[in-house]
């Protein structure tokens, strides 16, 4: 008996820091392992965005040891998915792959008081998702 094929799905930003992490670690934590998670940056910053860090700790998820990824074609290519967040035109196209734009306010530059209603609507993007994938939430 075949084990069916783990979706794969990248989530892409410019600096990797907030909104791609956030995403990468909701997804991770309700996928559990019947999802394959990547994140990535066309510009990667030196570290994860404080702020992002602080707003996760809040609902249980330590992302403080998370670095900012490129993103690479190979990442795109080994992925089912790809969800971008304000990366515009640097994002590399492949056919065969699912992509979804998610306009979402960059945290860059802000404080947990604003990165929280950010970090709740990705929560909500990613049970969403989730659900198109036909994937049960880890409770």
């Amino acid at each position: 008996m075949s084990t069916p094929a783990v979706p794969s799905v990248l989530f892409v930003c410019v600096h990797n820091a907030g909104r791609s992490q956030m995403a990468a670690a909701f997804l991770t934590r309700l996928g559990g392992d019947r999802v394959e998670v990547r994140s990535a940056g066309s510009a990667p910053a030196d570290s994860v965005n404080p702020a992002v860090v602080e707003a996760l700790a809040e609902v249980g998820i330590d992302v403080s040891a998370e670095v900012p990824k490129v993103l690479t074609v190979e990442a795109v290519q080994a992925s089912d998915v790809v969800i971008t967040m304000g990366c515009g035109d640097a994002c590399p196209y492949f056919p065969g792959r699912r992509y979804l734009d998610w306009k979402l306010e960059d945290p860059a530059g802000q404080g947990v008081d604003a990165v929280r209603p950010i970090r709740d609507r990705i929560e909500q993007r990613i049970r969403g998702l989730l659900a198109d994938l036909g994937i049960e939430p880890v409770a």
